[in-house]
C-alpha cells in the first residue's frame, strides 16, 4: 500500500511541469532575474553576435593554413588522327605545312576532360594574418560584453517591475483600507441624518462622499499599475501562470550597502563592461589598422600545382615546345610572391581605419569621466531615498495614529466628519510617498550595482 502511494506520488511529481512547479513557489527577485535571463531572446541575440565574432576569428586563423584549389570540366571536342603536319604526317622534310582541319568534325565527336588544382601554403604576410586574428579575438571580447550589457538591461527590467508590482500592491490596499473607514464613518453620518441624532449635517454627508470618489478614482490607477506590472513580469520570465504569487509579501526597503563612494567608483573602473568593451575594441583597432597597412605588402607562398586534361578521341601532340590543351599531365611544386595594391585606395583605407581608432579614444575619455559621475549620481540618490524612506516611514504611522484617534473621536461624536477627511488625506498622502520613495530606493541600488558592474 505504502509502494502504491509513493509510486503515484512519484508519477505525479514527473507530469509537473517547471511552470506548475514554480506557480506552486513564490517567486523570488533573483528567481525572477534568472527565469528572465532564460527566456529573454535579446540574450541569444547577443549571444549568436559572440559566435559570429568566434567565426571571424576563426576564418582568420584559418587563412594561414593549407588553401586548395580544383576546377574540372568535361566538354566536347574535333576527333585527330595523325601528327602536327598536312594531312595527318608526323614527320616532314621539306616545304612542311601544319595541318589547318582545326573545326572538321568530319572524323567524329570526342570527349574531353580537364583537371587542374593548387594546394597553396602562405608562407609570409608581413604582419597581415596576425593583425587581422588580433582583431578577432579582441572583437570577441566586445560582443561579450554586449551580452553582459543586455543582461543588466533585462535586470534592471525584471527590478522595476517586481517592486513596481509590490508598490501598486501596497497602494491598493491602503486605499482598500482608506475606504472601508469612509464608507464606515458614511454609514454613522447616513445614520445620524435619519435619526437626526448627533452634530453632523448634510455638508459632512457630502464630504465623505466626495472623499469616496477620490478614493475611488486613486483605487483604479493603482489596480491598473498593479495588474500592468504583473502582466510585465509576465512577459520579463515567460510564466504562463494567471497569477504570480511573489516571495516578498509586502514593499520593503532593501539592504543599504555598506561600500562608500570611493570603492563603488573604484568597482565601476574594474569591473564595467563598457571598460572592457573600450579596452577591446582599442586592441582591435589598432590591430585592423595594421592589418591594412600591410595590405600593401607581399605574400610569399609555396604549394603545389597541377594540370590534366585527356580526350581520347585526339592524338596527344607529343612536344615540349607546344602545348596541348587536350592531352596533358603537368605537376610541379612552387613557391611564388602575390603584391598588389593601390596607390589610391590603399592610404585611404588607413586614414580610415585610423579616425575610428581616434574616435574610439575620445569615446574611452569620456567614459572615463562619465561613469564614475553615474556612480556617484546613483549613491547620493541612494542616500538621500534611504534617508527619505526613513523620515516618511515616520510620518506614515503618526499619520495613521491621527486618522485612527480622528475616525475614534468621530465615532463618538467629538469630531467632525472634515477631520477625518483630512486626517486620511494626510495618511493616504504620506504612506503612498513612503511606498514611492521605497520604490525608487530599491530601484536606486540595483541601478548602483548596474553602473558599478557588481551585483550583490
Amino acid at each position: 500500500m505504502i509502494f502504491r502511494s509513493f509510486k503515484t506520488l512519484t508519477i505525479v511529481a514527473l507530469l509537473l511541469t517547471p511552470q506548475m512547479l514554480l506557480a506552486q513557489s513564490p517567486l523570488s527577485l533573483d528567481r525572477a532575474i534568472e527565469l528572465a535571463f532564460a527566456h529573454d531572446p535579446r540574450v541569444e541575440e547577443k549571444e549568436a553576435f559572440v559566435r559570429q565574432a568566434q567565426g571571424l576569428l576563426a576564418e582568420a586563423e584559418g587563412s594561414g593554413g593549407l588553401r586548395y584549389g580544383v576546377n574540372t570540366f568535361l566538354a566536347l571536342t574535333n576527333d585527330v588522327e595523325g601528327g602536327f603536319f598536312e594531312d595527318g604526317q608526323t614527320t616532314c622534310s621539306s616545304n612542311c605545312t601544319p595541318r589547318d582541319d582545326v573545326f572538321d568534325i568530319d572524323e567524329g565527336i570526342s570527349l574531353w576532360g580537364g583537371l587542374t588544382f593548387s594546394i597553396i601554403k602562405p608562407l609570409a604576410t608581413f604582419g597581415r594574418l596576425e593583425s587581422y586574428q588580433n582583431a578577432a579575438q579582441h572583437n570577441i571580447l566586445v560582443k561579450r560584453q554586449d551580452v553582459e550589457l543586455q543582461r543588466d538591461s533585462i535586470r534592471l527590467d525584471v527590478v522595476r517591475a517586481y517592486y513596481g508590482y509590490l508598490t501598486a500592491k501596497d497602494s491598493r490596499l491602503l486605499l482598500e483600507d482608506t475606504r472601508k473607514r469612509l464608507e464606515s464613518a458614511l454609514e454613522l453620518v447616513l445614520e445620524w441624518l435619519d435619526e437626526d441624532a448627533g452634530t453632523v449635517s448634510q455638508s459632512d454627508r457630502y464630504a465623505l462622499e466626495s472623499g469616496l470618489g477620490l478614493i475611488d478614482n486613486f483605487l483604479s490607477e493603482a489596480s491598473a499599475l498593479e495588474t500592468i506590472a504583473m502582466a510585465g513580469l509576465k512577459v520579463l520570465t515567460g510564466i504562463k501562470s494567471d497569477t504570480i504569487e511573489l516571495e516578498e509579501r509586502r514593499l520593503k526597503l532593501v539592504a543599504l550597502p555598506g561600500r562608500d563612494l570611493e570603492e563603488w567608483t573604484q568597482l565601476a573602473l574594474d569591473n564595467r563592461p563598457e571598460f572592457k568593451q573600450v579596452e577591446a575594441g582599442l586592441a582591435a583597432r589598432r590591430a585592423l589598422v595594421e592589418a591594412n597597412r600591410s595590405e600593401s605588402k607581399p605574400i610569399i607562398f609555396a604549394g603545389v600545382a597541377g594540370t590534366f586534361a585527356y580526350a581520347p578521341g585526339r592524338e596527344a601532340l607529343d612536344n615540349p615546345h607546344v602545348f596541348d590543351a587536350f592531352n596533358h599531365a603537368a605537376v610541379s611544386p612552387l613557391l611564388g610572391m602575390r603584391w598588389q595594391w593601390e596607390q589610391g585606395a590603399q592610404p585611404a583605407r588607413v586614414a580610415q581605419a585610423q579616425a575610428e581608432l581616434d574616435a574610439l579614444i575620445q569615446k574611452a575619455l569620456f567614459a572615463r569621466n562619465g561613469i564614475p559621475f553615474q556612480v556617484q549620481e546613483q549613491y547620493v540618490m541612494m542616500h538621500s531615498k534611504f534617508k527619505s524612506a526613513q523620515a516618511m516611514r515616520k510620518s506614515a504611522k503618526s499619520a495613521r495614529r491621527w486618522m485612527i484617534a480622528a475616525y475614534a473621536d468621530f465615532e463618538a461624536g467629538l469630531e467632525e466628519a472634515s477631520k477625518i477627511l483630512t486626517a486620511m488625506q494626510v495618511y493616504v498622502l504620506a504612506y503612498a510617498e513612503y511606498l514611492k520613495v521605497v520604490n525608487d530606493y530599491n530601484n536606486h541600488v540595483s541601478k548602483l550595482q548596474s553602473v558599478s558592474g557588481v551585483y550583490e
